[in-house]
């Protein structure tokens, strides 16, 4: 898939949103990618994720994601790759392996989000990898919208790098004007403006 079939699948689907959103981050955003609205098609999500395996600098041994976000993207990119595709859940606020998900020493593992802001969730997922055992390979997203790429010890690598401001709580023009703010994402946070 090209930038551009990739903006416009994402403009059909009304899945870039436009107001005040608080992101898992903690940070304000005027623009939120909705990428459930499209990944809710099988076969968008599908050829979404034949595009994300494709830029898998080798070719790991599973896939890894952090649920929400991560995980309908995280198993069609282990569905093209041909290995399995696991999630992390948060428990008491760590990343972590339930459902009898189990890493092996020396494992290969791709982190797949559906979106990149700070890479927090990519890089939690990362240290998991570690901890475990297992050698995380990769972090790859299907949007990364970074005003610089995470340093989270791996390739960083997305389908599409958009340009969308984030702000500080103290420092958010939406929060001045009054715009209510909106969380959106799975990950829950309490932060008036």
């Amino acid at each position: 898939m090209t930038e551009q079939e990739i903006k416009e699948l994402f403009a059909r689907s009304q899945a870039l949103l436009e107001g005040h959103f608080l992101l898992s981050s903690g940070l304000h955003s005027p623009r939120y990618l909705q990428c459930a609205l499209v990944l809710a098609d099988p076969p968008k999500a599908e050829s979404l994720g034949r595009a994300l395996a494709a830029l898998c600098p080798e070719r790991p041994d599973l896939v890894l994601s952090p649920a929400m976000g991560g995980l309908i993207i995280g198993h069609e990119v282990g569905r093209a790759l041909g290995v399995k595709a696991y999630f992390t859940e948060r428990e008491e606020g760590a990343m972590t392996l339930r459902r009898g998900f189990a890493l092996e020493p020396g494992q290969k593992v791709a982190v797949i989000e559906d979106v990149i802001t700070t890479g927090l969730s990519s890089g939690e997922v990362i240290e998991l990898v570690r901890r475990l055992g297992a050698r995380p390979i990769a972090a790859l997203s299907i949007f990364n919208r970074s005003s610089q790429a995470p340093s989270i010890g791996v390739p960083v690598r997305s389908l599409l790098k958009l340009e969308i401001p984030t702000y500080e709580t103290g420092s958010c023009p939406l929060c001045r004007e009054g715009v209510a703010l909106v969380k959106p994402g799975s990950r829950k946070r309490q932060q008036p403006c």
